[in-house]
């Protein structure tokens, strides 16, 4: 029987950054695909919030899991501090992905395995992680449809 400690890793650390860099990298691009009149106002479906609200979501909820991935800071992000424009949000984009491609990479891989308390439970730090992953995909694919709505066609989801 294998222990944790000798089993084999699916992933490298440097393979789930890669991984997590080229979905941020699509979702950057679906923003960019997006007029600027529409980013943060248009729906597909009231109640459903404009796409800029959710790409500020994802921006907020990655930059929390690299706060628990560096030094498990699993602050509460400030939903109430939304980026207001696509070069605003752009720009923060950026920030953060040069962050977590210097940063992430000198984590302690134990993070995965360790358990944290996250604002809303508690989690190994793969799940977490993998949350933030899946949390950007399904917000991204509802701008998916915000797009084709507008008659714009978006980027190949398979291109990251």
């Amino acid at each position: 029987m294998m222990t944790t400690a000798t089993r084999p890793s699916i992933l490298s650390l440097e393979d789930f950054v890669t991984h997590w860099q080229g979905h941020r990298a699509l979702t950057r691009r679906v923003i960019e695909a997006f007029p600027e009149d529409q980013l943060f106002t248009f729906t597909a479906a009231p109640p459903m919030r404009p796409f800029g609200m959710l790409a500020n979501e994802i921006h907020l909820v990655s930059e929390m899991t690299l706060g628990g991935l560096k030094g498990g800071q699993w602050n509460e992000p400030d939903w109430a501090a939304a980026l207001r424009s696509r070069d605003e949000l752009l720009s923060a984009w950026d920030a953060l992905s040069e962050r977590i491609a210097a940063e992430a990479p000198g984590a302690n891989p134990a993070f995965f395995t360790d358990t944290h308390q996250l604002p809303w439970g508690e989690m190994t730090g793969w799940v977490a992680a993998i949350y933030n992953i899946d949390n950007e995909i399904h917000h991204r694919a509802q701008g998916y449809v915000y797009l084709r709505a507008l008659g714009i066609e978006p980027p190949a989801f398979y291109e990251r």
